[in-house]
């Protein structure tokens, strides 16, 4: 596994030292989103590849880490062709006063994060069950109930931004009418089918860090945090009675609090 771990983290270094250097070049950061969902794609089909488990959860990681990393790849480089540099991104610009040498370190901590969401991956493609079972079905319902949840959240978000009429306004109908963020929530709902892949592995436990890890980044560190500070600096007063009266993360109808303005 750490010799995989390795080869993974090699590969994905080297890719980010060219994202940089690219951004650097146009001015644009976003690309390093779009870059970090295609080298989970790649190591997804090269861990379904090397994997020592058996055939059927080898091909399901491959599946669907690769399926999962290259819809959100494709979503992620639609938005960075068409749109400014991310909000976050400028703004961590300003912050650091336009110092590349932090900006690099950014780009190759997103290397390491590539190596630890492998991880789980890796627990569930050591699975030596050959066969269908509760937990191979469940698992299979879990990452296409996700995968469907954060095409249409995302899809839904997309329809809101292509119209004018809307701009410094927050998007409240369907999916985000129950969540803040349900495309983070239904990605973190992702990392559970690989949980349950992983049952009867002799590396089950760790499959583990995947949804943990993943509910940790998104509520506190690369998430939430940054992108409700830049939804209140670009949307202000509408953005913050929208996180009076809308759940920051699981979806739930809004409650009578919630509501209150």
């Amino acid at each position: 596994m750490i010799a995989h771990l390795m080869w993974i983290w090699l590969v994905s270094s080297l890719v980010m030292v060219v994202t940089w250097a690219w951004c650097w070049r146009i001015n644009n950061a976003g690309y390093v989103d779009v870059v970090w969902a295609m080298l989970m794609a790649i190591a997804a089909l090269y861990i379904g590849l090397v994997g020592d488990g058996a055939p059927l959860p080898r091909g399901l990681v491959a599946m669907f880490g690769s399926v999962w990393g290259a819809r959100l790849c494709l979503h992620l480089l639609l938005r960075v062709l068409h749109e400014p540099e991310d909000g976050r991104y400028r703004n961590l610009r300003a912050h650091w006063q336009g110092d590349q040498f932090k900006f690099f370190l950014f780009f190759q901590s997103q290397s390491l994060f590539v190596v630890l969401f492998s991880v789980p991956l890796l627990a569930a493609a050591s699975n030596q069950f050959h066969g269908f079972n509760q937990w191979t079905i469940a698992a299979i319902a879990v990452w296409f109930s996700s995968l469907l949840g954060e095409s249409i959240a995302d899809r839904q978000l997309a329809r809101f931004r292509e119209n004018p009429e809307n701009r410094g306004t927050t998007c409240r109908t369907g999916l985000w009418a129950w969540s803040r963020h349900p495309n983070y929530f239904f990605e973190w709902l992702h990392w559970f089918a690989y949980v349950l892949l992983a049952i009867g592995s002799p590396w089950q436990g760790i499959a583990w860090l995947g949804p943990v890890m993943m509910l940790l980044f998104l509520y506190r560190v690369t998430g939430i945090p940054y992108s409700e500070a830049q939804a209140l600096r670009s949307r202000g007063d509408d953005y913050a009675r929208y996180q009076r009266q809308v759940s920051a993360f699981f979806p739930w109808p809004p409650t009578a609090q919630r509501n209150t303005p």
